[in-house]
């Protein structure tokens, strides 16, 4: 019998979120991980829950990784999640509820995620509408490598429960991920033909503090929300002090320098 409903997602070493994780999809006809090559037991644990794995021995980035997972989804509906996304009680129950009679082809979710151990309402985090659930065959995710997105052309509902995030659980992982991400945006952007200079990069810096602390209110998450604005920033400024860097000559030694060496 066709699965009505298939979760999909796609791991690589998440033995720390894995099991909380497909504890809380275990409502779906069908659980699709795609694991970029774990060194630890996280193919073991997701098969353990009785998800369909598939281990990829390349990493083409997370949108054309994501596709891979929804070409191996056979439900009538689909719901994305990552691997640190928690679908609640309540959330499992409005989604049931909702795919008995469903009035759109695909539906957005408000995402309440976690920093350094608090939940950020503002910030410009909360609700953060993200749409996850849709009907296969009807989306899509972006050929993007880095913050891609479903791709829907049509009209989409909206659900009331939160899907949770715990994507900061303390500064050392958001200080790994700023690195991580802001050299693939870097790359990202230089491959698009975009150039950054470093006034430049210290002014993104600076307005992007300004915009999440100040304007969208950061000040009202205390210090998590200060630590956040600050973390953006520095993020922002590395990102384009990096692209700064791509765009600039190479300078190649000269023969007396190479005589020397």
């Amino acid at each position: 019998m066709t699965p009505f409903l298939s979760v999909i997602l796609i791991t690589k070493n998440e033995a720390a979120h894995i099991d909380a994780c497909l504890d809380a999809v275990a409502f779906a006809d069908e659980i699709i991980v795609v694991d970029a090559g774990s060194s630890d037991d996280t193919v073991a644990r997701a098969e353990a829950h009785g998800a369909t794995v598939t281990v990829t021995g390349d990493w083409p980035g997370f949108g054309p990784q994501k596709n891979r997972a929804l070409d191996l989804a056979r439900g009538q509906w689909v719901l994305s999640i990552d691997a640190d996304e928690r679908v609640t009680p309540a959330l499992a129950a409005e989604i049931r509820a909702l795919l008995t009679a469903p009035a759109h082809d695909a539906y957005r979710i408000p995402r309440l995620s976690s920093y350094c151990g608090r939940f950020i309402r503002h910030s410009g985090w909360w609700p953060d509408p993200v749409l996850r659930l849709f009907r296969n065959g009807r989306a899509r995710f972006s050929d993007v490598p880095l913050h891609e997105s479903v791709q829907f052309d049509g009209s989409t509902g909206m659900l009331s429960q939160p899907l949770l995030h715990y994507t900061y659980p303390d500064l050392d992982s958001a200080i790994t991920k700023m690195n991580r991400y802001s050299s693939d945006a870097a790359a990202a952007m230089f491959a698009r033909g975009k150039r950054a200079s470093l006034p430049g990069a210290f002014g993104h810096g600076l307005w992007t503090f300004i915009r999440i602390y100040l304007l969208r209110r950061g000040f009202l998450d205390g210090r998590e929300g200060l630590l956040l604005a600050i973390g953006a920033g520095i993020g922002s400024f590395y990102r384009y002090a990096k692209l700064s860097l791509l765009t600039r000559p190479r300078q190649l030694p000269d023969e007396n320098s190479r005589t020397r060496l």
